[in-house]
Order: C-alpha cells, then sequence, then structure tokens
C-alpha cells in the first residue's frame, strides 16, 4: 500500500450509520468521541483527516487525470469558528485554527506543484467539524457522490504524496 511504503500508517473509523440507519444529524458528535479515543490509543498520531465526499448536483463529475489515471479532484475544507455576521463563535473555539489552515495552505502549494488540476481549492466554513481536535488535522472532500470509489482511491495516491512531502519537510525543519 502506497501510504505504509512512505511509512504513513493510519487507524481507520468509519461511522455513517445508528442503530443500522444513515444519521448525520450528530455526526461530529460521534466522530468526536471516536478521535478522542483513538488519539488516546495512539499518542503518536501526527495528523488527524476526515476524507468526505463532497455533495454536488447529480450532473456534476468531478474528476482529473493525472498520468493516464482518472482521479476525483480534491477540495481542502477548514472550519474557522468564525461567522461575518456574528464573529467569534465561543462555543466551537478551535486552539488549532491557525495550524491547521496552514496545513491546508501547504498542502494546496505541494497540490499546485506537482499536481496540477488535482485540487479544487480550499473552502471555508464558519464551524469547527472535528478540526480542533488536533493541530495538522484535515478535512478533505474526495471528489463527491457521483464519483466512484475507485477515482476516489485513485486520488488519495497524490493526497498521500502530498502529505508526505509536507511532514518530511516539517521533521527536517524540527
Amino acid at each position: 500500500d502506497f501510504c505504509l511504503s512512505r511509512g504513513l500508517g493510519d487507524v481507520y473509523k468509519r461511522q455513517d450509520y445508528v442503530d443500522g440507519k444513515l444519521d448525520r444529524s450528530k455526526a461530529y458528535t460521534y466522530a468526536e468521541e471516536n478521535v478522542t479515543k483513538i488519539l488516546k490509543e495512539n499518542p503518536s498520531i501526527e495528523v488527524v483527516i476526515d476524507l468526505h465526499r463532497d455533495g454536488v448536483p447529480d450532473t456534476t463529475r468531478l474528476v482529473t487525470e493525472e498520468n493516464g489515471v482518472t482521479m476525483s479532484k480534491v477540495m481542502f475544507f477548514n472550519g474557522i469558528s468564525y461567522s461575518k455576521a456574528k464573529g467569534d463563535i465561543g462555543y466551537l473555539y478551535n486552539a488549532n485554527r491557525d495550524d491547521n489552515l496552514a496545513m491546508s495552505l501547504q498542502m494546496y502549494l505541494l497540490g499546485e506543484a506537482y499536481y496540477p488540476g488535482l485540487l479544487r481549492n480550499i473552502y471555508i466554513n464558519a464551524y469547527r467539524y472535528c478540526l480542533h481536535m488536533k493541530g495538522r488535522s484535515m478535512l478533505i472532500e474526495a471528489g463527491a457522490q457521483t464519483n466512484t470509489s475507485t477515482e476516489v482511491k485513485n486520488a488519495m495516491i497524490p493526497v498521500a504524496d502530498m502529505l508526505d512531502r509536507l511532514l518530511s519537510l516539517i521533521h527536517i525543519s524540527e
């Protein structure tokens, strides 16, 4: 596996269902419980990635091609705990906001340098999602419901490469 060959291990937890039914109303509450447990059990974790598919109109296809391989486009999604209308959202405080924004920008610049056309943009929203759990947290939208799982998986190879490049630079500077 590409990630493991680069020394990028993973802890994977999928939770879309509650009592056998799709329930997204408390998705980040459930995710926070799981991420807290995983981080406690694995204190060496350096990066938390919350991977999603975007919801787009059924006529939208988010695809690109890299070296003859079709893959989904990728977007980095950031919650900043701030609303233009209301200002700081105090109950959603995120001490890691600036680190996470910096990581998204660094990943975006690496993507543009090594995989032009792969990335859609960096999207900024008012809420924090689960991005407060650790510095170097990312919410990544890999394609959308209109992409195949193969297209999404294919996009993870360049994303893993960008992450490996970024972490290598960070470790050199520490």
